[in-house]
């Protein structure tokens, strides 16, 4: 798969580190691998609990492992799907990149600008002390904000086609992050979230 030149930029001022790199993968190979993935992946719209409600996910996803370890969040149990060659292909960049080790990918599918993220950490005890998370952007631009837990500092940026934001250290700690609501965007997103789930936690 072909990577294109890039230049990284670190997003955040303190306390933990997410650099983004904007033009990751060659728009030959990140239009390939959404398509592959918009037609073929087994996509889910699940619930998760908030406040004792059962409440459907604003978008629709599926959860990965190498390992075929299920992960955990918000009261769900996501029971991994097949693990492909183009995961494989993916998550080895993401590793060369980032000098870190995964074995897990969460992948969401924003249909439109009405599916959203809300604020969150990836801060799961199953995600170990101070996570890298290397997450992959596909399809339409979204808005991506970071919000400081105690100062309320926010960044915000544009996660473009091919683009690889990595977030390490102590981010997950300090920093929530949202994906927004918009009006504007009417095409599909897809963001891969590549991680390491420790199965002994």
């Amino acid at each position: 798969m072909h990577r294109a030149e890039q230049a990284a930029v670190e997003l955040l001022p303190c306390d933990g580190s997410a650099m983004l790199l904007p033009n990751f993968l060659s728009v030959d190979a990140a239009d390939s691998c959404f398509l592959q993935l918009l037609q073929h992946n087994p996509w889910e719209q699940c619930s998760i609990t908030m406040f004792g409600k059962k409440i459907a996910e604003p978008r629709l996803s599926t959860w990965h492992s190498v390992d075929n370890q299920p992960y955990v969040y918000s009261g769900l149990r996501r029971i991994p799907a097949a693990w492909t060659p183009l995961l494989s292909e993916l998550l080895e960049l993401c590793q060369v990149e980032s000098a870190a080790r995964f074995n897990s990918v969460l992948i969401n599918l924003y249909r439109d600008g009405r599916d959203s993220m809300g604020w969150h950490a990836d801060n799961e005890k199953e995600n170990g002390f101070e996570p890298t998370i290397a997450s992959i952007s596909l399809g339409s631009d979204r808005r991506f904000d970071l919000r400081h837990r105690e100062s309320k500092e926010t960044i915000r940026t544009v996660l473009t086609h091919g683009s690889l934001l990595v977030m390490s250290g102590k981010s997950q700690d300090h920093w929530l992050h949202q994906v927004p609501k918009t009006k504007v965007v009417l095409e599909p997103r897809i963001n891969l979230t590549f991680r390491w789930v420790h199965s002994n936690l």
